[in-house]
């Protein structure tokens, strides 16, 4: 089975009804989308083999969906990238999965075209529209499901990224279980794109087209609260994933729900259960948890609408309960099983979650053992059956739901001559969740570390704040404490 299938029955189902918008404005019916979807397959077929990974590093865009359904359409690998990444960051993703070839937004381009040699196409260029002439291909009839379909680049402590490889069967799973846990649109329905289409939007693209549900892109591109809410207002039976720093700017525009808002599935970092409450007193119980990785996509626990519903602090805190088709366990060191309200390791497995990491066998290794994908997240269950994170062991920063790895910045920061020692945490924040703070022993000036910083990695990852020390607090083996810094924070 390959995914393309989900477009072909939206098609054939809902041909002239209206498939992408940009704005409010209809870009794509379904009949059109298919159609440019196989053209696009066509040219890309021309050269190279299927397997192929295509790289697309764009903002929001409508093209990314006609690329994503063209990419399976022509049996090849796709490969979305951050597009708030640094341009060498973007071309280690590049470099690591072997693209053939690079689609990129007109204001991405020409960085990118300068520190990678793999062809790089912009999205407005001739050579694109080009490729909407050629003939239609046949649809893929024989494709393997656990063939390779999107490779999600998420990183570990190191920063360095790694490709989660997610199988046409991985992604129907995603797929059925959110359809069956968390909504259920239909052909009078929208998904409103306000976080990032390479990440969690993204991947919520096959079950709403498998529903005939429009894609909708801000036409600024990115998440402006006002904008969102006045989408909602136009399109009918909204939906939306986000993170939780942008839940809280919606609430902070003081507006109501628009009534055809009706759901906000929030994730990718923490939402405090103070913040949890004033969303639902502003928008009513539209809204539904998801805790996932890249490994395991969007589907590991949930909570739905119902459960937030006359909710104790307890289960607003949690992460709710193991999702359709998953299981999900808590273990101790040894490997045993966790007693009730125990601290163990969080570990999952079903057909949602990876076959390993691109080109990593060691770290494949670390990661899926025995049958199980351990996560690196610290929790507990409850009598209940309530999954509550507890620590994030691998240290990961989650600021406005984008991950921050704290030795990947601590390894630039070293770089400049002027400091000794770096060490970075992070410390809670009502607006974005958290924040990154770095520890400097040294003499280099903040605003030359920012400069150093910029010129190096992306600016979201650039710690807010420096705090000078005359050094880092360390273990007899020589270990940085970071729980002592973090304390030094409260």
């Amino acid at each position: 089975m390959n995914l393309f299938a989900v477009l072909e029955q939206a098609a054939t189902r809902h041909g002239d009804r209206g498939a992408v918008y940009l704005g409010e404005h209809r870009v794509l019916t379904w009949s059109d989308l298919r159609d440019r979807a196989l053209r696009i397959a066509t040219s890309i077929s021309e050269t190279g083999e299927p397997g192929d990974r295509i790289a697309v590093a764009s903002e929001n865009r409508p093209e990314i969906v006609e690329l994503m359904f063209a990419i399976w359409a022509a049996e090849r690998v796709f490969v979305p990238v951050n597009y708030k990444l640094h341009p060498l960051e973007m071309e280690q993703i590049i470099d690591d999965s072997g693209a053939a070839l690079v689609f990129a937004s007109p204001r991405i381009t020409p960085a990118l075209t300068s520190v990678t040699d793999v062809p790089v196409e912009a999205l407005d260029s001739p050579s694109y529209l080009n490729r909407l002439e050629a003939t239609s291909s046949d649809r893929p009839r024989d494709t393997d499901p656990g063939s390779l379909a999107w490779l999600f680049y998420t990183s570990g402590t190191t920063g360095r990224s790694k490709g989660a490889m997610l199988s046409h069967r991985n992604l129907m799973a995603m797929t059925v279980a959110h359809l069956s846990d968390f909504d259920d649109p239909d052909d009078h329905c929208s998904l409103v794109h306000g976080a990032p289409m390479s990440h969690g939007s993204g991947l919520y693209i096959p079950p709403y087209v498998l529903r005939g549900a429009r894609q909708v892109i801000p036409e600024s591109a990115t998440f402006d609260a006002a904008e969102f809410l006045d989408l909602c207002e136009h399109h009918p039976g909204s939906s939306a994933f986000l993170a939780p720093t942008m839940v809280q700017r919606l609430v902070e525009t003081g507006r109501p729900r628009p009534a055809q808002l009706r759901t906000v599935v929030y994730g990718g970092g923490p939402m405090y259960v103070d913040s949890m409450k004033k969303a639902l007193k502003a928008f009513g119980p539209i809204f539904v948890q998801l805790y996932g990785q890249g490994e395991a996509p969007m589907t590991i626990t949930g909570l739905r609408r119902a459960d937030h519903v006359g909710a104790t602090d307890a289960v607003l805190g949690s992460v709710g309960y193991a999702r359709s088709g998953v299981d999900v366990a808590v273990v101790r060191a040894d490997g045993k099983p966790a007693e009730l309200n125990e601290i163990g390791e969080i570990v999952c497995r079903g057909d949602v979650v990876m076959s390993g990491y691109w080109r990593n066998p060691d770290a494949t290794a670390d990661t899926l053992k025995r049958g199980w994908l351990h996560t690196g997240d610290m929790g507990s269950f409850d009598a209940d059956g309530y999954l509550t994170l507890r620590d994030r062991s691998k240290d990961v920063v989650i600021s406005g739901g984008s991950n921050i790895y704290p030795r990947e910045v601590e390894e630039v920061l070293l770089e400049h001559p002027d400091v000794a020692e770096a060490c970075v945490v992070g410390t809670p924040d009502p607006d974005w969740g958290e924040i990154v703070i770095a520890f400097i022993v040294g003499t280099a000036a903040e605003p030359d570390l920012d400069a150093h910083l910029l010129e190096r990695i992306a600016r979201f990852k650039r710690p807010k704040r420096y705090l000078y020390v005359d050094e880092l607090p360390k273990n007899s083996y020589g270990k940085v404490l970071k729980r002592e810094l973090r304390e030094q924070l409260r």
